[in-house]
């Protein structure tokens, strides 16, 4: 699996596997992530494939047994190269099943902090995404004693270490933190430490239909109104799980928002629609990574001539994908920092108050 891919016959298919999660409190975004995927394999194709190969792609729902899955995907279905976008707790499982066999792009927004070489992890981190939220929102609202809270594993929990750092060096406070199981969607005691801690400001870091369930409780306990939420990793597809008078004092950040004016946008958006039609699965951060990871994968390929993961890592920040729906209308090499935005939620919209 780590031959030359110029060794491989042109006619042969290049198998890629999306290994995405498709239940659970992830699953609100595999449509999104399966129509990405499926519209860069085709643009890709259009254009000759990679390395001159015509690319096949297939999703596979990461559930528990994350690594059996990831190493299914190679040993029965001929993958080539592994697209993930699933929750970080499965990130390291799928890693050591890989063992740097085939080459392996993580790339949803995530907590930062990815060392390992069998690995290229592509999305913001949370200390991108906190590092300017933080300061854009307090020039409109106190921030001063923060409440954190999230969904119990990785993300949330090593976010919140970013977290504490972060309030600190802008002389702010936490006054607490509160976890919650997965899929327990009983926010009750959460919120009475929340009401209790005199917070002004709330970082909740649940992770899919969990936030929107959070948000709803949060709104419901007539909280929306005097504390801010600042939400990493908040987008279109949960807000609209949300009702209007559920919004209040919520901002997001992310790398992208779908309604981001811009030229690299603006031709993704366009490509969506016209392959998709007019009522395809909603556009999001997270299918617009898969869509930009297919990319990346493919431009590192193809400057390494190779199927080989360190090759491919050793044109990390010196290669420029094809295509891009962030950043403006610059194209930015694989692995460089993205543009963050930060959003203000206003009814079922998310409009951009900052971008840098």
């Amino acid at each position: 699996m780590t031959a030359s891919l110029i060794s491989r016959h042109s006619s042969t298919p290049m198998r890629l596997c999306l290994l995405v999660a498709q239940s659970g409190p992830a699953g609100l975004w595999s449509p999104s992530a399966v129509a990405a995927a499926e519209l860069a394999v085709t643009e890709l194709n259009a254009g000759g494939g990679i390395l001159g190969r015509h690319v096949e792609f297939f999703a596979k729902d990461c559930g528990r047994a994350s690594g059996q899955l990831a190493l299914e995907a190679v040993e029965d279905r001929g993958a080539e190269a592994m697209i993930g976008m699933f929750p970080s707790y499965a990130r390291a499982d799928v890693t050591r099943a890989l063992a740097g066999r085939i080459p392996f792009l993580y790339t949803p927004q995530f907590e930062g902090g990815e060392h390992s070489p069998d690995v290229i992890a592509t999305g913001e981190t949370t200390e991108d995404l906190l590092r300017v939220a933080l300061r854009v929102i307090s020039e409109k609202r106190k921030i001063r004693k923060v409440f954190l809270c999230g969904s119990n594993y990785r993300w949330p929990r090593e976010s919140f270490a970013v977290a504490r750092r972060l309030i600190a060096a802008a002389g702010g406070e936490v006054v607490g933190e509160a976890f919650q199981r997965l899929g327990d969607c009983d926010y009750s005691l959460v919120l009475e430490n929340l009401k209790s801690s005199g917070a002004d400001t709330v970082i909740p870091m649940f992770l899919g239909l969990d936030s929107v369930s959070f948000n709803r409780a949060f709104a419901e306990a007539g909280l929306a109104g005097r504390i801010t939420r600042c939400i990493p990793g908040f987008d279109e597809t949960m807000l609209y799980g949300l009702g209007p008078d559920d919004t209040e004092n919520l901002f997001a950040a992310s790398s992208y928002f779908a309604n981001q004016r811009s030229r690299n946008n603006g031709l993704f958006l366009e490509s969506y629609y016209n392959h998709f039609g007019d009522s395809p699965p909603p556009v999001n951060a997270y299918g617009q990574s898969v869509y930009e990871g297919i990319y990346n994968l493919a431009a590192l390929m193809e400057q390494s001539r190779s199927s080989v993961p360190t090759q491919l890592r050793s044109h990390l920040g010196s290669v420029l994908p094809g295509r891009s729906a962030r950043n403006g209308s610059e194209v930015r090499p694989v692995g460089a920092r993205a543009s963050i935005l930060i959003a203000e939620a206003q009814g079922y919209d998310l409009n951009i108050i900052a971008n840098e």
